[in-house]
């Protein structure tokens, strides 16, 4: 990557979606920094995907933060006392983690603004998606006003950009643009119980969502079930 490159932070969790996104980054020509937390999920298999990715995809740096939202639970992907559903529900799952996005764009704006980037990529979607309301354009919206409004560099006319180019498209869509720009889905986990060999239960909202979309694309799954 030419360290001329205009500097981008892409929020990296290991899943397909964000996979996509930093793609979609690198094709723009943006140095790719890509971040990953380690905030007390249930597995560890989705951080072991995104430093796999960040190397495959030559992101320009990688780094892991840690938090501990487990501390504060609320949600079936950090309190192991919460199953994990396995069956669609109406409303806003159990796999919602409060403020989860709030947390990960505040401390990826923070790395931006240390970088001198004036972008920050995400991979939410509002199409196919689990009704979480931190994946709404309503919500990019008004977190790019807070990062104009809040930063030292925003203040002084240096403009950030929160960049979620797949916020309309579909799962089917989301693939098939990856799958242009060379992704390997393989490398990719995107199950909220994978076990410790990274394989999918097959059976949460994310793994439905996923197989539905390679599905519709039309492109071979590569993803590792545990039943397959």
């Amino acid at each position: 990557m030419n360290s001329s490159a205009k500097k981008a932070v892409v929020l990296l969790s290991g899943g397909l979606d964000s996979a996509t996104v930093l793609a979609i980054a690198r094709q723009q020509g943006y140095s790719c920094h890509a971040l990953s937390f380690d905030y007390g999920q249930r597995h560890s298999a989705e951080l072991q995907a995104s430093h796999r990715l960040a190397q495959a995809m030559e992101a320009a740096e990688h780094k892991i933060l840690r938090l501990d939202l487990g501390s504060i639970g609320g949600s079936a992907l950090t309190d192991k006392a919460i199953a994990v559903p396995e069956q669609q529900a109406d409303g806003i799952p159990v796999t919602y983690v409060p403020a989860r996005n709030t947390v990960f764009l505040s401390l990826a704006l923070g790395w931006a603004e240390v970088l001198g980037a004036r972008d920050i990529f995400i991979g939410i979607n509002a199409v196919d998606y689990s009704g979480y309301p931190d994946c709404r354009p309503e919500f990019i919206q008004a977190f790019e006003t807070l990062a104009n409004l809040a930063t030292k560099a925003g203040v002084e006319g240096g403009q950030f950009h929160i960049q979620a180019p797949l916020i309309n498209m579909s799962k089917a869509e989301i693939i098939r643009t990856g799958a242009e720009l060379g992704v390997d889905y393989a490398l990719t986990i995107s199950c909220y119980q994978a076990d410790a060999q990274g394989r999918a239960c097959g059976k949460c909202d994310s793994c439905r969502l996923r197989a539905q979309g390679f599905a519709q694309a039309g492109v071979a799954d590569p993803t590792c079930y545990r039943n397959p």
